[in-house]
């Protein structure tokens, strides 16, 4: 007898196609698993948004919008230090 030579993928194992392999799936399952991962992604950010509404508010400094009633040009305060200054100038 001679020399024999085999081919090792013969004895290989197919890991995609053996009848224990987990099925795959298709292009319309994946697609329709998408959707359903994206759509409970938006329901999850509406629901934290919804338990804590405080979050991804921006804070300002409350000086730099609002009315000073006591500094204000038309305030009697400022009339009468206004009136004071005037009158120790001259």
């Amino acid at each position: 007898e001679g020399v024999a030579s085999t081919d090792p993928a013969v004895f290989g194992r197919n890991y995609f196609s053996r009848p224990s392999a987990p099925q795959q799936e298709d292009e319309t399952d994946a697609e329709e698993c998408a959707a359903v991962l994206a759509e409970a992604s938006s329901l999850e950010k509406l629901a934290k948004d919804y338990a804590h509404p405080e979050v991804g508010v921006s804070r300002t400094d409350p000086a730099a919008f609002g009315l000073s009633y006591y500094s204000r040009y038309s305030s009697n305060t400022h009339q009468d230090n206004l009136i004071t200054a005037k009158s120790t100038i001259k």
